[in-house]
């Protein structure tokens, strides 16, 4: 199932961002046949992170969840999330 995930970041965690970013990367690399696409979001270019998006391929809810939890950026205290079903519109082909 295809699932996007929505991070909303407190100003605090451009630290955690900081001191994390190696680990979180591996992370990601590791997961990469799962979390088909990451990145940061911004309020404007060159702006702080308030938060990120995800594009999952899972299996089920609970392994999104497991995904985000296990993330080393992830801090209940910093950040939030919420995960919804996504699907592209028609059978256009997917260009990033």
């Amino acid at each position: 199932m295809r699932l996007a995930v929505i991070f909303k970041d407190q100003p605090e965690m451009m630290l955690h961002r900081e001191k994390y970013q190696d680990r979180h990367f591996a992370y990601l690399d590791k997961h990469h046949s799962e979390i088909l696409i990451g990145g940061g979001l911004r309020n404007a270019p060159g702006a702080e992170f308030v938060g990120s998006l995800w594009i999952l391929e899972v299996d089920s809810f609970e392994r999104a969840e497991e995904l985000v939890q296990n993330d080393p950026y992830y801090v209940p205290e910093l950040r939030e999330y919420e995960v919804l079903v996504w699907g592209k519109a028609g059978d256009r082909k997917v260009v990033l």
